[in-house]
């Protein structure tokens, strides 16, 4: 009975000291930083602006956005995109049209106007940032395509 409570009391306060002391974690995002603290994130460098679009690293990758897109209005009441990148203005602005696949709706329906659930751009593209990358990545892009499967 003695050793039980004794147990119990060491556990106690094992357990109180580690609440007390926050834990330090060497995570490459936030550095040495401790969890309950704010971190400050890098100063945003020059985007991209150069127009030169660039490979695409794996099937059906969305394109990167080879322009400035900062301060591009895109809301429920304006998609700022469009204004170059919609079918109809593609031949005025010489700017790729958006993809065909953005004007069918979830049942397979072709509609006259961008489906909602892809009119909202920066959800799948991106625009480009000359920037090192934040953790270590070995993803190598392939030109090759693989073989498909002999039966």
């Amino acid at each position: 009975m003695l050793v039980r409570a004794l147990l119990l009391t060491l556990a106690l306060l094992a357990t109180t000291v580690a609440a007390q002391a926050p834990p330090k974690f060497v995570d490459a995002l936030r550095g040495d930083t401790a969890i309950p603290d704010s971190t400050h994130p890098p100063s945003l460098g020059n985007a991209v602006n150069n127009d030169q679009r660039l490979k695409r690293n794996w099937d059906k990758q969305p394109p990167i956005v080879p322009h400035r897109v900062d301060g591009y209005q895109i809301d429920k009441n304006f998609n700022k995109c469009l204004d170059c990148h919609a079918r109809e203005k593609t031949d005025f602005s010489r700017a790729i049209p958006v993809s065909e696949t953005h004007y069918i709706d979830r049942a397979g329906k072709v509609l006259d106007r961008i489906s909602t659930r892809r009119y909202f751009c920066m959800q799948c593209h991106v625009a480009q940032d000359a920037v090192p990358p934040l953790v270590d990545n070995t993803f190598r892009r392939t030109d090759a395509r693989p073989a498909p499967a002999s039966r």
